[in-house]
């Protein structure tokens, strides 16, 4: 009777221990969820950028126009999925703007565009120069 007595104590502590040790597992892995999870993986921001990398460099007006456009539909999403969203600077004077206008652009001109990462290596911000109207 001695015997059976301490052998249920043992299997007790013994699941004792083992629910501790799953707990300690479990905290631990929703706290490195948290950590990791806490914007896009490499995968989603290579997508998101590439997006908007085609339109880098000199291009003309009728290209920062649709580039805009692009910028636009990707902000709108943004607002959908609260994401951050994707600014655009048009001038060296302006300020950065969500929804650019596009009646300054003019569709003949050469424009210098410029991706500005933010977090993550995620384009934040777009920077048009050129001559405007």
């Amino acid at each position: 009777m001695e015997n059976a007595s301490k052998a249920l104590i043992i299997a007790g502590a013994i699941l004792l221990a083992i629910l501790l040790i799953s707990l300690g597992i479990m905290i631990f892995n929703q706290a490195q969820d948290t950590v990791s999870g806490s914007g896009m993986d490499q995968a989603a921001v290579s997508t998101f950028n590439n997006q908007l990398l085609k339109y880098e460099g000199n291009i003309k007006g009728t290209m920062v126009k649709s580039m805009i456009q692009e910028v636009l539909a990707i902000n709108a999403e943004a607002a959908n999925n609260d994401n951050i969203k994707v600014t655009v600077k048009l001038g060296a004077d302006s300020t950065a703007v969500e929804k650019p206008a596009t009646s300054t652009i003019i569709n003949n001109n050469t424009y210098a565009v410029k991706m500005i990462y933010g977090a993550n290596n995620r384009i934040s911000s777009v920077e048009v120069t050129g001559t405007f109207k």
